[in-house]
């Protein structure tokens, strides 16, 4: 059961964050309330699986979402890319075809 999907690019973003993190087992996506808008991203490197993720695995890479948080992720793309502003360094954004409404600085969304 896949609830995101990852890019290629972002898939091996994250598998050499994780071969750089000693013990590392999977990526887990959850959401927390935050911001301007309502919620915000949380992308980690884990070393435990809570026992409130839902895991699958996607290109050999280990991914958790936190259950709390799949309503709001189902369907959610996660990106590597470069940002189109400043210094152009590069970073995971989210897809998310659930969101409604994005702050400004684009940190944080909404959803109905």
């Amino acid at each position: 059961m896949s609830i995101i999907t990852l890019t290629k690019p972002a898939t091996e973003h994250i598998k050499k964050m994780l071969t750089q993190t000693e013990g590392g087992i999977g990526f887990r996506l959850s959401i927390k309330k935050t911001g301007c808008s309502g919620y915000a991203y949380v992308p980690d490197i884990i070393k435990i699986k809570n026992e409130n993720d839902i895991a699958f695995s996607q290109d050999g890479l280990e991914i958790f979402i936190d259950r709390n948080s799949e309503t709001f992720l189902k369907n959610v793309i996660v990106d590597y890319v470069a940002d189109t502003i400043g210094l152009k360094q590069k970073r995971l954004v989210f897809i998310n075809p659930n969101e409604k409404n994005r702050c400004g600085c684009g940190e944080s969304f909404t959803v109905d």
